[in-house]
């Protein structure tokens, strides 16, 4: 009980009780850059494009993007790590027309903020996020270093230029165990 109080251990009903993995804040603002966010932590970020493609925009991603159905996109998943340890799964959504380099230069360089910036696009804003939560998919669990019985955090989110036009969506998935969600200026 009292390491429970302390943090240390965590009880999950029906389960036990287990250790309690270090968990990384991660701030959710106008401004959020993932390199930045785990630095700010003591910790050292990477990160790796597990796989790139051009898509047509369907749906959800269309509609965020401010595109015509159809239109080409570059899909980039990336998995972003603090101290060597997966805490996200991003697959980040570019219009093809304007981001005709985008794919090239994240097989170079994960870096999404820098990218952009070779892109013509050095600084750019969350729009919005949208927060919900679902068991992970065997995929996911794997990718993300952790069991299936454990929930993922999910973020949608729309990042623009200083005009306002939608740059980046992505559909971030947050290992829940290790990442806890701070929504700024709410």
């Amino acid at each position: 009980e009292e390491l429970t109080g302390r943090g240390l251990v965590r009880v999950e009903q029906g389960r036990g009780s287990f250790v309690a993995e270090e968990v990384v804040e991660y701030p959710l603002g106008s401004r959020t850059r993932f390199s930045e966010i785990i630095r700010a932590q003591s910790r050292e970020p990477s990160g790796r494009i597990i796989r790139i493609a051009e898509i047509p925009a369907e749906g959800r991603v269309a509609e965020l993007l401010k595109l015509r159905r159809g239109r080409a996109v570059v899909v980039a998943e990336r998995l972003g790590f603090a101290n060597g340890r997966a805490i996200l799964l991003g697959m980040h959504h570019f219009p093809a027309h304007r981001f005709a380099r985008i794919a090239a230069l994240l097989a170079d360089n994960p870096s999404i903020s820098a990218a952009l910036a070779a892109s013509g696009v050095p600084d750019y804003r969350r729009q919005i996020t949208r927060i919900t939560a679902r068991m992970p998919s065997p995929e996911e669990a794997e990718l993300l270093g952790q069991a299936r019985t454990r929930p993922l955090l999910l973020a949608e989110a729309v990042n623009t230029d200083p005009e306002g036009v939608p740059v980046d969506v992505t559909f971030t998935r947050y290992a829940a165990g290790r990442t806890q969600l701070v929504v700024e200026g709410a």
